[in-house]
Parts: C-alpha cells; structure tokens; sequence
C-alpha cells in the first residue's frame, strides 16, 4: 500500500517484510534500521542524524520541517529524538496493514 506524506510516496513493504522474514527477522530488520539512522555516540535518533542519513532512505528532498515533524510524530518522551523502542514503534504505526494484522492476532489470542 502506497500512502502520501508532504509530496512524498511511501510503500509499505512491512507486511511482505514480516511474511519472508518472520517476526524475529523484521525486528531484526528494525533494529538495524534503527541503528542505520542512530547517532552512534547519543545512541537515538536525533534532527541531525536523521538529516544526515536519509538519503539511505531515499528522503534525501525532505524539508528540515519534515524530518522534524517525523521525530516528532515517534517522540514519545518528548525529549527531541527518537530511542529504538520509538523508532520501532512509530515504523508499526505507519504500516496500517501490519497494525491490522497485529489487533486480529491480538483478538485470536484472547478468544482462546
């Protein structure tokens, strides 16, 4: 599913994703998605991080407006940056058929 954000198209591959390399494996994934993006030495995501490893992404046109806005759209803790939990979290919550499958699986696990 393609969704549009500020001009730009984003394709959510998560779903096929988490079927070819099961949970265990697309957390995997996350995490080194995470650490891709990360200030090695803050250990989170900041602005300048995020500014200056996008373009692994393809965001390398995003607005400095922009990727604030994507921090703070994951900013949980209102501290400006992103730690692996947000940043894992915020990926789930852009990905509606993943959030989907996760409330069915939920519903099927507490009517047994």
């Amino acid at each position: 599913m393609a969704s549009r954000s500020n001009g730009v198209v984003f394709e959510d591959f998560f779903p096929t994703m988490v079927e070819k390399l099961g949970a265990e494996g697309f957390m995997k994934e996350l995490s080194n998605g995470f650490s891709l993006l990360m200030d090695g030495e803050k250990g989170v995501i900041t602005f300048e991080s995020l500014k200056r490893n996008s373009a692994f992404l393809g965001l390398q046109g995003m607005s400095d407006e922009d990727l604030r806005c994507m921090l703070r759209e994951g900013d949980l803790d209102g501290d400006g940056c992103l730690n692996e939990m947000e940043f894992s979290t915020l990926m789930f919550r852009l990905s509606p058929e993943l959030m989907q499958n996760s409330k069915e699986l939920l519903e099927e696990a507490l009517t047994l």
